[in-house]
């Protein structure tokens, strides 16, 4: 029998002894793997704005809220005694397995008869967050050798603080901070003794535990949290009554979204995770949000369902407010951003236009046609109309600009090219024109390319740079971005003041309109041709403020113009910010007055009415002179040129067009690029040296094969013929 005992003896030594070389091989051969430690993924992102308000805050991987602090800094004392003591008050002492608190989960397992105890270490409990699995023995032996693994290679502090700081506590809150932040809406650095054993108190059982769910139970579970605390001797009984005797008051649960379209365009260009502090103003924001909820309910008879809004501060480039829509919780409309989406923008890209045509030698002073006018393009005649319908005769380039006309904005994009103009408009930041300068043509001086809000506002802001273009800003974090000059500042100087002058603006929109205010700001409007979309932007030395309103669903609205649709939000929005972040003047340096005849080109007899008007310094004319003096003749005297066909094309008759309806349309214009006027009407066409009758406008030519000449002259100035043209009409080839 005593042999039997030694032998049963020697073989559980044997097994215990091997079974204790195994776990030790399974914990310090195999390391622990410490890339679960990392917390990036874990960690949620929060958008703040300039003064750290909280915007919005994204659930992270693992679909929760979760902000990670350190112990020695972001915690108060209290929040680790309290998880030691009502959950492992001896950590301490033990390398991650506690076996008097496995033994005694056995025993009231036991006596149960059902697992109602796990015996549980904190670090234990750590390596289930980490990595978790099913409640059984296997994997609770998985989770012991992993926690011996992992006192190997990190201090009991640090083991504190990820558990902490991933420990769920409910409504999607993950970790001390979160849940201080949203239970109690203070910092984990801010928590009393109370308030720490209330947190301490849910994770055991976070969709019970926590006082949103039930309040009165999560005040008997902090309760119980001090009497451990007292009981193991963490707090003594002073420190004890102090806390059962604190009133708790728990934070409102108020749903944090503040500047949804601009969060979630924030969310989308950054991949990081923490805080996010944007440029955006959360209080100017919400005055911006007002503002759309009081002016559309206004216009809601003219058909205007919709707007957007976007403010920045020139000087850094910082998006201060952004309201893509509305209202963003609208179910049907809502989640469309506006200062995103890419519409029509009318005539709110003139300024440029205009800026580069006084680049080219035109002055605020120079008379512009606006009488019907005919283009060639490659889809034919295009003809420009004004807004109101009508025709204004000579108008000087000041009064064109502010009056916003169509006819001379499409009379100087010809001038000076729509291939410029794309260029220019591309420089400026309009990514959206991806068209080449053909596919929009004339129009694009009357805004026929679809653009974004974001990029008209920036473009109107390098205006507020004198010319210096600069991309927004969006992180108070960022680096300013580089800078690049666009335009001269003597030039963007003169539109600015040209956008700004009332009086010159009063002859299309009267006086008090919407675009005056009680301080210098200068502005332009826009409507698309379909006229669902109405435009304001407009600007101080200070702010550029650029709004939208419109449909969504394309439905035009109905008698809204610039001023009388968006100008009105753009009026209330521009007032509000200027209170905030006042102007002051604007700037004219590099500007000079002149004093100059005001009368038309041609105009008969001395000058009876004279204008001040500025000048970049250094194009000023001579006192009294004409506003556009009278056009030299070209070359040779002539006088009209022909427009088309041009030297050298080249036609090609079609074997399927009879012979009768082969024709080419001949055009004449003036030398001068003027209109054609009393000339017009008694136009010769010398084809291949044989005249023809005059006659009014184009002349159809009965296409022949072969090499012609062709040119044209007015009958009332037989000897200011026009150069020859010459072209080739190769005959039709017949179809296989």
């Amino acid at each position: 029998m005593r042999r039997r005992i030694l032998r049963i003896a020697a073989s559980l030594g044997i097994a215990a002894l091997v079974g204790g070389l195994a776990l030790a091989l399974a914990v310090f051969a195999v390391p622990f793997p410490e890339d679960l430690l990392a917390h990036g993924d874990f960690e949620s992102v929060r958008v703040r704005d300039r003064y750290g308000r909280l915007l919005r805050e994204a659930l992270s991987d693992a679909q929760g809220r979760a902000t990670w602090v350190e112990a020695g800094t972001g915690v108060v004392p209290w929040v680790g005694l309290a998880f030691e003591a009502v959950e492992d008050h001896r950590f301490r002492g033990h390398p991650g397995v506690d076996l008097r608190g496995i033994a005694r989960a056995a025993r009231d397992n036991l006596e149960a008869g059902r697992i109602v105890a796990g015996g549980s270490t904190l670090t234990q409990q750590l390596v289930g967050l980490l990595s978790p699995g099913p409640r059984t023995f296997a994997n609770k032996a998985r989770e012991a050798v992993w926690a011996m693994r992992l006192e190997r290679v990190r201090s009991k502090d640090a083991i504190l603080t990820q558990y902490v700081n991933r420990a769920p506590f409910g409504h999607g809150a993950f970790g001390i901070e979160a849940a201080a932040r949203l239970y109690l809406n203070k910092p984990a650095s801010a928590l009393t003794l109370a308030e720490s054993a209330m947190l301490a108190g849910i994770p055991r059982a976070p969709s019970l535990n926590n006082p949103f769910t039930d309040e009165a139970r999560a005040r008997r579970r902090m309760r119980q949290v001090l009497d451990r605390m007292q009981e193991v001797g963490f707090i003594d009984a002073d420190a004890w009554q102090q806390a059962v005797d604190e009133p708790v008051r728990l934070a409102t649960r108020e749903r944090q979204f503040a500047a949804p379209h601009f969060a979630a365009w924030v969310l989308g260009q950054t991949p990081d995770t923490g805080d996010i502090v944007t440029t955006l103003d959360a209080p100017l924001q919400a005055e911006i949000e007002d503002s759309i909820a009081a002016v559309l309910p206004g216009l809601a008879d003219k058909h205007v369902r919709q707007a957007a809004a976007l403010v920045v501060d020139n000087a850094t480039g910082d998006i201060l407010a952004w309201a893509g829509s509305r209202d963003f919780f609208d179910p049907e409309e809502g989640q469309v951003d506006m200062v995103l989406g890419e519409r029509q923008p009318g005539s709110t890209l003139k300024p440029f236009l205009y800026g580069l045509a006084l680049e080219n030698g035109e002055t605020a002073a120079s008379n512009l046609p606006d009488f019907p006018m005919f283009f060639d393009t490659l889809t034919g005649d295009y003809r420009p109309r004004n807004y109101d319908r009508r025709y204004h005769g000579w108008v000087h380039l000041r009064e064109a600009l502010a009056c916003s006309y169509n006819v001379p904005a499409v009379f100087l994009a010809n001038r000076v090219g729509v291939g410029a103009l794309h260029e220019r408009l591309h420089r400026l930041g309009f990514d959206s024109l991806r068209h080449g300068a053909g596919h929009y043509g004339l129009g694009l001086a009357l805004g026929n390319g679809e653009v974004r809000l974001l990029e008209l506002a920036n473009a109107y802001r390098t205006l507020a740079n004198d010319g210096v273009h600069q991309p927004l800003r969006w992180l108070t974090s960022a680096p300013p971005a580089p800078k690049t000059r666009v335009m001269p500042a003597p030039v963007a100087r003169l539109v600015t003041d040209i956008l700004s002058d009332p009086i010159a603006r009063a002859p299309a929109f009267g006086r008090h309109n919407a675009l005056e205010l009680p301080f210098p700001a200068a502005a332009k409007t826009g409507t698309s041709t379909d006229f669902t979309d109405n435009w304001t932007v407009g600007y101080t030395p200070t702010v550029t403020v650029a709004v939208w309103v419109g449909n969504f669903d394309g439905h035009p609205m109905e008698g809204v113009s610039g001023i009388t649709g968006a100008g009105r939000l753009w009026h209330r929005i521009l007032r509000q910010v200027a209170a905030r972040r006042p102007g002051g003047e604007f700037s004219t340096a590099g500007l000079v007055d002149a004093t100059l005849c005001a009368a038309p080109p041609g105009a008969p007899g001395p000058c009876e009415r004279s204008l001040t008007e500025k000048f970049v310094q250094g194009t000023e004319p001579p006192p009294n002179a004409p506003a556009l003096p009278a056009p030299d003749p070209a070359p040779g005297g002539e006088h009209l040129r022909v427009a088309y066909p041009d030297d050298g094309d080249v036609f090609s008759l079609s074997p399927d067009v009879p012979g009768d309806f082969a024709r080419v349309g001949l055009r004449a214009e003036r030398t001068d690029r003027l209109p054609l006027q009393g000339e017009a009407a008694r136009l010769v066409w010398e084809i291949d040296g044989q005249p023809r009758p005059p006659q009014a406008g184009a002349h159809f030519w009965s296409a022949t094969p072969g090499q012609h000449r062709v040119r044209v002259w007015s009958a009332d100035t037989p000897d200011r013929k026009s150069r020859a043209v010459t072209f080739q009409v190769m005959p039709a080839v017949p179809t296989p």
